[in-house]
């Protein structure tokens, strides 16, 4: 579950920009579901029980994709990167980016 002060801005970053489809919103219950192949998201505003200001996680989302180059050239220009595309010495190619609240995203595929 990742929290957001913005639930309508979170959905937009990651349907247009990282292909999910929304599959469920509740915005009376401030709460939504995404899903892009096998991954599966689901993100919530503040409530009561677990107030939220900004991310307070320290690490990372990894995502195996299939193709982390073609990915990198259509997210490069329209997000905030951490680090570009890199060819790692354990047989991963990545890149990572954040998202629209500050979480790091990390997307990698295997180096061919």
């Amino acid at each position: 579950m990742l929290r957001t002060k913005d639930l309508r801005a979170t959905i937009q970053f990651y349907t247009t920009r990282l292909g999910f489809q929304c599959e469920g919103l509740s915005e009376a219950d401030g709460w939504a579901s995404l899903r892009r192949d096998s991954v599966e998201l689901m993100v919530a505003a503040p409530n009561s029980h677990m107030p939220f200001d900004a991310p307070v996680f320290t690490g990372s989302f990894y995502f195996n994709v299939d193709d982390a180059a073609a990915l990198w050239a259509d997210l490069k220009d329209v997000v905030k990167v951490c680090y570009p595309m890199e060819d790692f010495f354990y047989g991963m190619r990545e890149f990572a980016i954040y998202d629209n609240n500050g979480y790091l995203l990390q997307f990698g595929s295997p180096l061919r």
